[in-house]
């Protein structure tokens, strides 16, 4: 490093980061230690002064990230992917259940989410891969092939470890990272719709089949490509009946009271549709300027559900308002804008895909995040970045945060055809 290197740093993206923390914290406290605590176990207490202990954990790890080579990134991604893989399927044999899902290990008494830590090792992997392959044409797919089976694989693991909300977190760097490496734009269209026709077959089946029908068509008309258009009117059919059924027949009941309380929550009022309802209710209970720090009634009256976690938007929302949420969710998307700036301005594709992975990586976070507490989408139990309780997750996306502050940092080390 040069004897300037602060000038060099970035510190407004980490300006950000601190914003964003301090949000959290601040939620956790008045979430865990506020009028709250005297309906809360002693343990549930201790998270506010836990989650410090990551915090400034995190910024160890974060400063020691700035000291590292940024070849080692792409050097070593292989390895990373390898053991990150093996620590993730040995949960199954032996990880610890939280929660209904056995995606935990235990090192020395301190529990961490081994698919926390398979983030970074995919995206890394993934964007080693890809950028030692200059173009992904529509006729050969080989290249997108094993890409996506290097993200489906752990996917697949995680689903095993019935954590479905984080698996599902991995599934947009497919269409995203392959776009960028030169996919053509139906064929990334193609990998996108079937989420969103996924998602319209949930509220009605005549809605997935007018979206099956919406992408057809345009996939159509970005290929010319008739075995494109085929292909994708009979994957939608396919999945249009595939969610009806699944939510006839196959899936169990509190899976599919899970998905109706989605579609209206008042059907089921005290059961299902309770944690969506008390949600919205705190965050527009709020109003313009909130009720003050650790006065929201839906909070201290313990009325929301995991409140320093998962619905930890639903805290600063009460306590601080419009205002206070607005501003919580401009930090999260300056953050966001940031990094995607940086990206641009790199001239190493490596370094550029894998600073757009961790941007689709945390955009993914927050908006399935904050689309379960305002009910646009079904709670799954995804945390908020940088803002839920929960170590393994913090220090995470600190590490993600962090090599993207290398690369971006020390980009003159990195020849611009790496």
């Amino acid at each position: 490093m040069n004897i300037a290197w602060y000038k060099d740093f970035d510190w407004l993206t980490v300006l950000i980061w601190v914003a964003i923390t301090a949000f959290g914290l601040v939620g956790i406290y008045s979430a865990t230690l506020g009028p709250v605590s005297e309906f809360l176990p002693a343990h549930i207490q201790e998270n506010f002064a836990k989650q410090l202990t990551w915090v400034a954990l995190s910024l160890v790890v974060v400063i020691v990230i700035q000291f590292t080579s940024p070849r080692s990134f792409q050097q070593l991604s292989y390895l990373f992917y390898f053991v990150a893989l093996l620590l993730t399927a040995s949960t199954i044999f032996i990880g610890i259940e939280v929660n209904g899902a056995k995606s935990w290990l235990d090192f020395g008494g301190i529990r961490f989410q081994t698919s926390e830590i398979m983030k970074i090792a995919v995206i890394l992997a993934v964007a080693n891969y890809l950028t030692s392959r200059r173009n992904i044409e529509a006729v050969n797919l080989k290249s997108a092939m094993v890409a996506t089976s290097m993200i489906l694989l752990p996917v697949v693991i995680i689903i095993l470890q019935n954590d479905t909300g984080s698996a599902l977190i991995f599934l947009p760097l497919i269409p995203v990272m392959l776009f960028l490496s030169g996919l053509p734009y139906g064929i990334a269209l193609m990998m996108i719709s079937p989420a969103i026709i996924t998602y319209a077959s949930i509220i009605s089946w005549q809605y997935g089949v007018a979206a099956t029908l919406f992408f057809t068509l345009v996939i159509y008309l970005l290929q010319k490509r008739p075995w494109l258009g085929i292909t994708s009117l009979v994957t939608g059919l396919l999945l249009v009946v595939a969610v009806n059924v699944a939510l006839t027949d196959i899936l169990q009941p509190h899976q599919r009271n899970r998905i109706e309380a989605f579609v209206n929550p008042f059907q089921d009022p005290q059961g299902a549709g309770w944690n969506i309802i008390q949600a919205k209710t705190a965050i527009s209970s709020g109003g313009i300027y909130g009720k003050g720090f650790m006065q929201g009634t839906q909070t201290q009256l313990r009325f929301l559900p995991e409140q320093w976690t998962d619905f930890i938007f639903c805290v600063i929302a009460e306590d601080f308002g419009l205002i206070g949420g607005g501003l919580a969710i401009l930090a999260l998307l300056l953050l966001l804008m940031r990094l995607l700036s940086n990206a641009v301005a790199m001239k190493t594709p490596f370094a550029q895909l894998v600073i757009v992975g961790v941007v689709t990586i945390l955009f993914t976070h927050i908006l399935v995040n904050l689309g379960s507490v305002m009910g646009i989408v079904p709670v799954i139990g995804v945390p908020l970045p940088f803002m839920s309780y929960g170590g393994s997750s913090f220090l995470a996306n600190s590490i993600m945060l962090g090599v993207c502050l290398n690369l971006y940092f020390r980009q003159r080390e990195m020849s611009p055809f790496a």
